[in-house]
């Protein structure tokens, strides 16, 4: 994968990161994957949990030295990163990719596989009598079809009023930020986030800049997610800000704000991440517009 050069092994011998123009709490690098250790860090993280204001505390890094700030969540039962199998090795490069024809491709297997699976199979009344009658594909996917419906148009940020020339609630970097904060506060769903800076080149790729495995059973090669996640950098304002091991939470500057611009971009979602919508608390593409993505300044996803 086409990289930047990576500052942080200047960390090992600086843990303050004063070499680099930052001032950085205790930390760690990490380097370990699941073949092993890679031959140099793939990210840092604090060593104390993050706090709100943290995150606009490192955003000097960004501009400083190319490392993206990003919340890791220690917390859950796959524990720190070292256990999370990160494979940086299986990695090819999200420009290498069109968002369009990866969210088009899976749309069309995911069809493919679908159609017919309504049918009746042995067990079937067994199954209903337990779980319930699931929706159909049709259903599921309205009020679309198996054809891919082509991308959602881009949504444009709206300036705050009043102050044309400050930062405003939509500026993506600014809404990042602030999502950090709520996941970093008390009573945050995240349970251990500690504040992370990875090499990247934009906030898009961190995922395959470390090698994450979280959707491995969906797809093998995250960098074809990345592509599409640059997509919604340059469409709706996304960052990356936090990974468990198996969720991406993004922020998003300019979400939807009809029902209309929701439903497509949640066949968007859809394709990415089926996950979300049949394993989700909303089993039907509309219902997910609706309730996940409509006026939504937080977009997550989780592959089983």
């Amino acid at each position: 994968m086409a990289t930047l050069p990576n500052p942080l092994p200047k960390l090992a011998a600086d843990p303050s990161g004063r070499t680099l123009g930052l001032e950085l709490p205790p930390g760690k690098l990490i380097d370990a994957t699941r073949e092993g250790a890679w031959h140099e860090p793939l990210l840092w993280h604090a060593d104390a949990p993050a706090t709100p204001g943290a995150w606009s505390a490192l955003e000097p890094a960004r501009r400083t030295s190319g490392l993206l700030p990003l919340l890791v969540d220690v917390g859950g039962a796959q524990g720190g990163l070292e256990d999370w199998e990160l494979r940086p090795d299986e990695v090819s490069y999200p420009g290498d990719h069109d968002a369009e024809e990866v969210l088009a491709e899976f749309w069309e297997e995911y069809a493919a596989d679908e159609l017919g699976a309504d049918e009746d199979y042995p067990g079937k009344e067994a199954v209903v009598a337990v779980f319930g009658e699931p929706n159909t594909y049709d259903e599921t996917i309205a009020p679309y079809g198996p054809e891919w419906p082509g991308l959602a148009p881009a949504t444009t940020p709206t300036t705050a009023p009043g102050a044309p020339d400050a930062p405003t609630a939509t500026d993506p970097d600014t809404r990042a930020a602030d999502i950090a904060d709520s996941l970093s506060a008390d009573g945050s769903w995240l349970k251990d986030p500690r504040l992370a800076l990875v090499p990247a080149r934009r906030s898009a790729d961190i995922p395959a800049a470390i090698g994450w495995s979280g959707p491995v059973n969906y797809e093998g090669d995250v960098a074809r997610l990345c592509a599409v996640l640059r997509s919604w950098e340059d469409r709706f304002g996304i960052r990356v800000v936090a990974l468990t091991f198996d969720q991406l939470v993004l922020s998003v500057a300019a979400p939807p704000t009809t029902m209309a611009e929701a439903e497509a971009v949640a066949a968007e979602h859809f394709a990415f991440c089926p996950d979300n919508i049949t394993q989700g608390n909303h089993e039907a593409l509309r219902a997910y517009a609706a309730h996940e993505i409509l006026d939504q300044q937080v977009w997550s996803f989780w592959w089983d």
